[in-house]
């Protein structure tokens, strides 16, 4: 099953009394803030369920599996999840 951001707002509502609308504004303020914080070069840590961890890659030498001509993976940014502990156990 997957959980979206309508179903957070509707839980929300549901659980603190709040209006959709607020409750909506509430779900998005909280994704933009970890958006931008992990733009900035920042992790973000939620206790109780997890971190998110920036990683620099650096370029290194691909294939291109359809024709199998390499080219260059270009350096990134990438973003991981790692699940706490209370997490894993539930899981």
């Amino acid at each position: 099953m997957t959980i979206t951001k309508l179903d957070l707002t509707r839980h929300l509502s549901d659980t603190m009394g709040l209006t959709a609308k607020e409750c909506a504004a509430l779900v998005n303020a909280m994704f933009d803030t970890i958006r931008a914080t992990l733009a900035s070069g920042e992790d973000v840590k939620l206790s109780g369920f997890g971190n998110f961890i920036l990683h620099e890659k650096r370029a290194r030498p691909g294939r291109n599996p359809k024709n199998g001509e390499p080219f260059e993976i270009k350096a990134r940014r990438v973003v991981t999840f790692r699940a706490s502990q209370l997490v894993r156990e539930r899981c």
